[in-house]
């Protein structure tokens, strides 16, 4: 992808999280941070803290596909990620609504569970995500598990991450980025990275303790999202979101009771680096 002129747009379908440490609020958050224009297409609404989910509305398909129109008509958007979506029917609305020549390179981010525990895409969805949005995808961002789902298989290790993302980039004809939070790896946090050509590689950052973690796979997809919009390649976007979560991770602060992740921070550390 060439250098982008003037502000890049991009953006984002997803639920709102009311404690604004993911969803859409930390898209926006990362996009600003990054140097990007935020639009939004709004999902669900959901009653939601770090520690809990505690309801749930989602928005009519017709509404979900609208506000993507009303976007795509009236923006240069350079790229876009989706994120909790729930419902079969608002998944086929935004598989449509992406369906157009014009339409930017999407980064899906699957998300089925909150870090809370609670469902965040219906069970009858999981085949139309597969089946419906998953082709339609630059990158796939799934995490653990998420991966497990897709994959249909145990993830307990790092060669088994990349034996997953390896085939699920096969699987769906697309990259694919294997948030490794959830492995118990000592020390460092490792991602996987399966290019849609080529061999895979793993990403590896410190893992911070006493932080909330909460927010980071939403950061992550949006991360990789806000940098293709500014005209890096696919894997360069990859590898520099990772440096931004970990840095919005160790720039953390007390915010109440929760210590939320740091996105001003981690704004100013990497993009002194891009």
């Amino acid at each position: 992808m060439t250098a982008v002129s003037g502000l890049p747009v991009a953006l984002t379908i997803a639920g709102s999280d009311s404690g604004g440490g993911a969803g859409i609020q930390a898209d926006l958050k990362t996009f600003e941070a990054l140097g990007v224009f935020g639009t939004s297409a709004l999902t669900c609404v959901t009653a939601q803290n770090p520690g809990a989910v505690t309801g749930i509305e989602p928005l009519s398909p017709s509404l979900v596909a609208g506000q993507i129109a009303a976007v795509l008509d009236a923006f240069p958007v350079r790229a876009a990620k989706t994120g909790m979506l729930y419902s079969k029917e608002i998944i086929l609305a935004v598989a449509a609504a992406l369906d157009r020549p014009d339409a930017p390179p999407l980064v899906v981010d699957p998300v089925l569970i909150a870090a809370s525990g609670a469902r965040l895409l219906r069970e009858n969805a999981v085949a139309a995500l597969r089946d419906r949005l998953l082709p339609l995808a630059t990158v796939i961002t799934p995490n653990i598990p998420e991966a497990e789902l897709l994959w249909g298989r145990p993830i307990r290790d790092a060669r088994t991450a990349l034996s997953a993302a390896l085939d699920l980039r096969d699987r769906f004809g697309t990259s694919v980025l294997l948030k490794g939070g959830h492995l118990k790896t000592r020390g460092s946090v490792l991602d996987c990275w399966a290019p849609r050509r080529g061999a895979p590689v793993v990403f590896r950052h410190r893992r911070w303790t006493g932080r909330e973690t909460h927010g980071c796979g939403c950061t992550f997809s949006a991360a990789v999202t806000a940098l293709m919009a500014r005209g890096r390649p696919v894997g360069q976007s990859v590898r520099r979101a990772g440096d931004f979560v970990a840095a919005a991770l160790a720039a953390a602060r007390p915010a109440g009771r929760h210590r939320p992740l740091h996105f001003a921070a981690a704004g100013a550390a990497i993009g002194a680096r891009l």
